[in-house]
């Protein structure tokens, strides 16, 4: 069997919170050799909820599975040289710097490129300018709280950090662009991606911007309705909630038809003047269409409904919370060959995923365990650098390594 595709390429990592480290654990999960660089005692996102009963951190062993850790005091110059060092070690094929730090001096890329040229720095700013911003920040300055929820409580921040979670796919697009451009010419270089950019280039792609600027008009927040076609949320007998989804005219149909609806509310439409053979007209009757639907989800309990919207091939799903997805969903289970019960030591046991890639030719990773701080910090030294015992032992006492006995 051929190894995961990204077998080879190193990645050095120094970073924090969701973006840069989401976008080194997927490229470790396809197979780099990813080591993360924290300060001595852990970055500002070592100890972020949620926690385990022994304060550690759940969400930075999650996002930081299948990584080697390695503690340094970044503080001092010693420190930093030694980052440079790992950075700039010699070895075959081109090394990545992933960060969505401010870095400058030793670990800037005027100093690393000169001692390294192949390097290919992939660096994640908040704003093109290099200002600080957080996917919060950006998120309310773009528009989409604005369109979540009624509108009658004002914005609605989004749970799901989204542009996080984009960039950090952005940036393994970067570095697999970047490390193309080295075959082919041999040559490192230095990408940059801001935040601000990603979250202000998906508005521009959605259409966003030109409708503001072609028809004048800021879309309204609409509740659980999908816009441009029909979507809504309902309550069924037992308290649980779904939503269904009517994008095409087969799923309309299949919609109408398994509700039992069709009859009534095309007359009641046809009355109202409401067209409904087309995404906009259902879009336009989303009221009336939900005031039919209603009573069939009510006189229903979930487990009834879904059986009559799957037999009618409706487009649909629970809402759930993620206990109940975890209890009832056979995907989120080792049913699913994404996922494995994996032991993270000093974490915990919990289900993991692997990439959600699947390709044909080379595999992907197993579920990658959780590094604990600085343990790798002996061995990537000895490795890299090619440290001998006492050595390590003189960095430690000096405070200038974390993670190894002085």
């Amino acid at each position: 069997m051929s190894s995961p595709p990204l077998t080879g390429l190193r990645v050095v990592e120094f970073s924090a919170f969701v973006a840069a480290p989401s976008a080194g654990l997927t490229l470790a999960q396809m197979g780099a050799d990813v080591v993360r660089v924290d300060p001595i005692g852990g970055n500002i996102d070592t100890r972020r909820l949620p926690l385990n009963e022994r304060g550690l951190s759940l969400y930075w062993a999650s996002l930081n599975r299948g990584k080697r850790s390695v503690e340094l005091d970044l503080r001092s110059a010693a420190g930093r040289q030694l980052l440079q060092d790992l950075i700039c070690a010699p070895g075959p094929g081109p090394v990545v710097f992933l960060t969505n730090l401010a870095v400058d001096g030793e670990i800037g890329w005027e100093a690393l490129s000169a001692r390294r040229p192949d390097l290919i720095m992939v660096q994640l700013s908040g704003l093109p300018d290099g200002g600080n911003a957080l996917d919060y920040t950006v998120n309310c300055a773009v528009g989409f709280p604005d369109l979540t929820g009624d509108g009658r409580g004002g914005p609605v921040n989004h749970v799901l950090p989204a542009w996080d979670v984009a960039a950090g796919l952005t940036l393994v697009t970067a570095v697999l662009a970047a490390e193309r451009h080295w075959r082919l010419s041999g040559r490192g270089q230095h990408v940059k991606l801001a935040l601000s950019d990603v979250a202000m280039a998906t508005v521009c792609n959605l259409g966003y911007l030109a409708d503001a600027q072609v028809n004048g008009t800021d879309r309204a927040a609409d509740g659980n309705f999908v816009y441009g076609a029909y979507g809504d949320a309902f309550t069924t007998s037992d308290a649980r909630r779904v939503m269904v989804v009517a994008i095409t005219q087969r799923q309309w149909q299949a919609l109408a038809r398994t509700s039992g609806i069709e009859a009534a509310l095309g007359a009641a439409a046809q009355a109202l003047g409401y067209h409904l053979d087309s995404e906009a007209g259902r879009y336009e009757a989303r009221a009336l269409i939900s005031a039919f639907l209603r009573p069939w989800f009510q006189r229903r309990t979930l487990e009834q409904a879904g059986a009559a919207l799957d037999a009618g091939s409706v487009l649909w799903g629970p809402y759930r919370t993620v206990r109940q997805m975890l209890a009832e969903d056979p995907h989120c289970s080792e049913t699913n060959p994404m996922f494995a019960m994996t032991d993270h030591p000093g974490v915990g046991r919990f289900l993991t995923a692997r990439s959600p890639l699947a390709f044909s030719e080379s595999p992907v990773a197993p579920p990658l365990v959780a590094p604990r701080l600085g343990q790798d910090t002996a061995e990537v030294l000895r490795r890299t650098l090619g440290w001998d015992e006492a050595r390590l032992a003189q960095a430690a006492q000096a405070g200038v390594v974390g993670g190894v006995a002085a």
